[in-house]
Protein backbone atom coordinates (compact mmCIF):
# COMPACT_ATOMS: atom_id res chain seq x y z
CA UNK A 1 0.00 0.00 0.00
CA UNK A 2 1.77 3.00 -0.90
CA UNK A 3 2.02 6.24 1.57
CA UNK A 4 -0.87 8.80 0.80
CA UNK A 5 0.09 11.99 -0.55
CA UNK A 6 -1.58 15.19 1.13
CA UNK A 7 -1.85 18.89 0.32
CA UNK A 8 0.02 20.18 3.45
CA UNK A 9 3.02 19.10 5.41
CA UNK A 10 4.62 21.92 7.81
CA UNK A 11 6.51 22.42 11.17
CA UNK A 12 4.56 23.39 13.75
CA UNK A 13 4.70 24.86 17.30
CA UNK A 14 2.39 24.39 19.92
CA UNK A 15 2.38 26.81 23.02
CA UNK A 16 0.81 26.75 26.42
CA UNK A 17 -0.60 30.22 27.18
CA UNK A 18 -0.63 29.69 31.32
CA UNK A 19 3.05 28.18 31.65
CA UNK A 20 4.96 29.43 28.31
CA UNK A 21 5.75 25.24 27.96
CA UNK A 22 6.19 24.27 24.27
CA UNK A 23 5.73 21.41 21.81
CA UNK A 24 7.65 20.85 18.13
CA UNK A 25 6.22 18.69 15.42
CA UNK A 26 5.15 18.25 12.27
CA UNK A 27 1.99 17.26 10.44
CA UNK A 28 0.43 16.27 7.23
CA UNK A 29 -2.75 17.32 6.02
CA UNK A 30 -5.46 18.22 3.29
CA UNK A 31 -6.90 21.15 5.93
CA UNK A 32 -4.86 23.52 7.55
CA UNK A 33 -8.38 23.76 9.57
CA UNK A 34 -8.37 20.93 11.56
CA UNK A 35 -7.32 21.81 14.54
CA UNK A 36 -4.33 19.90 15.72
CA UNK A 37 -2.27 20.73 18.19
CA UNK A 38 -0.11 17.63 18.44
CA UNK A 39 0.03 14.47 19.17
CA UNK A 40 3.05 14.29 22.65
CA UNK A 41 2.64 12.39 25.21
CA UNK A 42 3.55 15.65 27.85
CA UNK A 43 1.30 18.02 25.19
CA UNK A 44 -1.87 15.81 25.39
CA UNK A 45 -1.41 15.76 29.38
CA UNK A 46 -0.88 19.43 29.31
CA UNK A 47 -4.07 20.07 27.12
CA UNK A 48 -6.11 18.08 28.97
CA UNK A 49 -5.44 19.69 32.29
CA UNK A 50 -5.68 23.37 31.22
CA UNK A 51 -7.94 22.91 28.00
CA UNK A 52 -7.38 23.66 24.47
CA UNK A 53 -8.42 27.53 24.60
CA UNK A 54 -5.20 28.13 26.43
CA UNK A 55 -2.77 26.73 23.69
CA UNK A 56 -2.08 28.10 20.19
CA UNK A 57 -0.32 26.43 17.43
CA UNK A 58 1.61 28.23 14.46
CA UNK A 59 2.77 26.78 11.24
CA UNK A 60 6.23 27.62 11.23
CA UNK A 61 7.35 26.17 7.85
CA UNK A 62 5.89 24.21 4.64
CA UNK A 63 7.71 21.35 3.28
CA UNK A 64 7.35 19.77 -0.15
CA UNK A 65 6.84 16.23 0.80
CA UNK A 66 6.88 13.43 3.90
CA UNK A 67 10.82 12.57 3.30
CA UNK A 68 11.42 16.41 3.88
CA UNK A 69 9.48 17.05 6.09
CA UNK A 70 10.83 14.49 8.23
CA UNK A 71 14.26 15.86 7.96
CA UNK A 72 13.33 19.30 8.74
CA UNK A 73 11.78 17.67 12.25
CA UNK A 74 15.01 15.93 12.87
CA UNK A 75 17.00 19.85 12.98
CA UNK A 76 14.10 21.21 14.43
CA UNK A 77 14.07 19.01 17.32
CA UNK A 78 17.69 18.70 18.99
CA UNK A 79 19.27 18.08 21.98
CA UNK A 80 18.93 21.74 23.39
CA UNK A 81 15.26 21.53 22.58
CA UNK A 82 15.08 18.07 24.13
CA UNK A 83 16.66 19.44 26.98
CA UNK A 84 15.08 22.55 27.49
CA UNK A 85 12.57 22.45 30.87
CA UNK A 86 9.90 24.70 28.89
CA UNK A 87 9.85 21.93 26.08
CA UNK A 88 7.25 19.53 25.57
CA UNK A 89 9.33 17.27 23.48
CA UNK A 90 10.11 13.41 24.57
CA UNK A 91 12.20 12.34 21.87
CA UNK A 92 14.81 13.94 18.75
CA UNK A 93 12.57 14.96 15.49
CA UNK A 94 12.39 12.48 12.84
CA UNK A 95 12.11 9.46 15.10
CA UNK A 96 14.89 8.25 17.31
CA UNK A 97 15.97 7.54 21.16
CA UNK A 98 16.67 9.24 23.60
CA UNK A 99 19.34 12.25 23.79
CA UNK A 100 21.23 13.54 27.16
CA UNK A 101 20.72 12.96 30.66
CA UNK A 102 18.07 15.79 31.14
CA UNK A 103 16.19 14.01 28.17
CA UNK A 104 16.33 10.71 29.76
CA UNK A 105 15.00 12.06 33.00
CA UNK A 106 12.62 13.93 31.31
CA UNK A 107 11.48 11.00 29.34
CA UNK A 108 11.33 8.56 32.29
CA UNK A 109 9.15 10.64 34.36
CA UNK A 110 6.71 10.72 31.48
CA UNK A 111 6.19 6.82 32.01
CA UNK A 112 4.74 3.98 30.12
CA UNK A 113 2.69 5.61 27.76
CA UNK A 114 5.11 7.81 25.96
CA UNK A 115 7.50 4.52 25.87
CA UNK A 116 4.84 2.68 24.02
CA UNK A 117 4.57 6.15 22.09
CA UNK A 118 8.20 6.77 21.09
CA UNK A 119 8.01 2.69 19.97
CA UNK A 120 4.99 3.21 17.90
CA UNK A 121 6.46 6.53 16.04
CA UNK A 122 10.05 4.61 15.36
CA UNK A 123 8.21 1.74 13.88
CA UNK A 124 6.28 3.96 11.96
CA UNK A 125 8.97 6.29 10.58
CA UNK A 126 11.65 3.03 10.27
CA UNK A 127 9.04 1.54 7.64
CA UNK A 128 8.68 4.69 6.27
CA UNK A 129 11.71 5.30 5.87
CA UNK A 130 12.87 1.79 4.47
CA UNK A 131 10.24 1.79 1.83
CA UNK A 132 11.15 5.87 0.42
CA UNK A 133 14.31 6.52 1.52
CA UNK A 134 17.46 4.31 -0.64
CA UNK A 135 19.91 5.48 2.05
CA UNK A 136 18.53 4.93 5.06
CA UNK A 137 17.50 1.84 3.81
CA UNK A 138 20.92 0.50 2.57
CA UNK A 139 22.36 1.61 5.94
CA UNK A 140 19.76 -0.36 7.52
CA UNK A 141 20.88 -2.99 5.79
CA UNK A 142 23.85 -2.96 6.06
CA UNK A 143 23.87 -3.00 9.97
CA UNK A 144 21.75 -6.50 9.33
CA UNK A 145 24.56 -7.77 7.44
CA UNK A 146 27.12 -6.86 10.24
CA UNK A 147 28.71 -4.46 8.84
CA UNK A 148 30.47 -2.37 11.56
CA UNK A 149 31.31 0.42 9.59
CA UNK A 150 27.44 1.38 9.67
CA UNK A 151 27.27 4.96 11.12
CA UNK A 152 31.58 5.17 10.34
CA UNK A 153 32.16 2.92 13.98
CA UNK A 154 34.72 0.25 13.99
CA UNK A 155 34.61 -2.39 16.99
CA UNK A 156 37.02 -1.78 19.89
CA UNK A 157 39.49 -3.98 21.22
CA UNK A 158 37.07 -5.06 23.93
CA UNK A 159 34.31 -5.99 21.50
CA UNK A 160 36.34 -8.08 19.71
CA UNK A 161 37.22 -10.03 22.51
CA UNK A 162 33.67 -10.80 23.74
CA UNK A 163 32.73 -11.72 19.97
CA UNK A 164 35.73 -14.00 19.69
CA UNK A 165 34.59 -15.37 23.36
CA UNK A 166 31.05 -15.98 22.14
CA UNK A 167 32.19 -18.07 19.19
CA UNK A 168 34.11 -20.21 21.96
CA UNK A 169 30.50 -20.59 23.42
CA UNK A 170 31.55 -18.36 26.21
CA UNK A 171 28.71 -16.31 26.17
CA UNK A 172 25.93 -18.72 25.82
CA UNK A 173 22.84 -18.90 28.18
CA UNK A 174 22.29 -15.50 29.53
CA UNK A 175 25.88 -14.02 29.63
CA UNK A 176 24.76 -13.95 25.60
CA UNK A 177 23.35 -10.38 24.55
CA UNK A 178 20.15 -12.44 22.24
CA UNK A 179 19.61 -14.02 25.39
CA UNK A 180 15.54 -14.08 25.65
CA UNK A 181 15.18 -12.22 22.14
CA UNK A 182 13.39 -13.80 19.14
CA UNK A 183 12.99 -12.43 15.27
CA UNK A 184 9.64 -10.86 14.53
CA UNK A 185 9.06 -9.45 10.86
CA UNK A 186 6.45 -7.26 8.90
CA UNK A 187 7.27 -9.08 5.88
CA UNK A 188 9.86 -6.46 4.46
CA UNK A 189 12.31 -6.59 7.19
CA UNK A 190 13.25 -8.41 10.45
CA UNK A 191 13.78 -7.12 14.11
CA UNK A 192 14.23 -7.75 17.53
CA UNK A 193 12.49 -7.75 20.86
CA UNK A 194 12.41 -9.07 24.17
CA UNK A 195 10.54 -12.51 24.40
CA UNK A 196 7.07 -11.64 26.09
CA UNK A 197 7.20 -8.21 24.46
CA UNK A 198 3.55 -6.52 23.06
CA UNK A 199 4.22 -7.41 18.55
CA UNK A 200 3.83 -4.62 16.97
CA UNK A 201 0.63 -4.28 14.80
CA UNK A 202 1.54 -5.15 11.18
CA UNK A 203 4.26 -7.30 12.48
CA UNK A 204 4.84 -11.16 13.77
CA UNK A 205 6.93 -13.96 14.97
CA UNK A 206 9.89 -15.09 12.44
CA UNK A 207 12.14 -13.54 10.19
CA UNK A 208 12.37 -12.41 6.68
CA UNK A 209 15.10 -14.22 4.70
CA UNK A 210 16.72 -12.63 1.58
CA UNK A 211 16.23 -14.57 -1.27
CA UNK A 212 18.56 -14.60 -3.99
Amino acid sequence: MSEKIYQYYYIYKTTNLINGKYYYGMHSTDNLSDGYLGSGTKLKRSINKHGKENFKTEILEFLPNKIELIKREKEIINENVLNDPNSMNLQPGGGGGLSGEEHKKKFVSAGGKATKHLLKKYREDHLFNMKNNPEYREKFLDKMRGNTNWLGKTHKEETKRKMSLSKQGMYDGEKNSQYGTCWITNGIVSDKIKKGDLIPEGWKLGRKIKKD
